[in-house]
């Protein structure tokens, strides 16, 4: 697990590069708030949106997710508790008054970005 890349895979830095294309800045691999030690993949702290790439296997897409057969339980917890960290987070932050995007690491780039900006250019 530590050779997974905190920060900077793939589907992050494609959504990023179409984010700037647009003119949008952000910060990368922030903690939105203070006491939530959570790290969103990118933050616009001036609009209270939080932008997280999900990869499918950490956290259990409903159309791609896959469990190893090798100590089957033990990932079945690792990749439950997964979940409800991502859930929990997203609680903390709405709580908060933030707007958390997910984006699952197979969705389109280009309309993953759309979907930010829209977020972010809304009243």
């Amino acid at each position: 697990m530590s050779a997974q890349r905190r920060r900077d895979t793939k589907p992050e830095i494609a959504i990023r590069r179409e984010l700037h294309r647009s003119g949008l800045r952000y910060f990368v691999d922030r903690a939105p708030v203070k006491g939530v030690r959570r790290r969103a993949d990118l933050v616009f702290p001036r609009r209270k949106v939080a932008v997280f790439v999900d990869g499918c296997f950490w956290h259990c897409c409903p159309l791609h997710a896959t469990y190893p057969k090798n100590n089957a339980q033990w990932w079945a917890d690792k990749l439950a508790a997964n979940v409800l960290r991502d859930r929990d987070t997203d609680a903390r932050l709405a709580e908060q008054g933030w707007t958390v995007i997910r984006i699952w690491e197979h969705e389109d780039p280009s309309t993953a970005a759309e979907r930010v900006r829209n977020t972010l250019l809304a009243p």
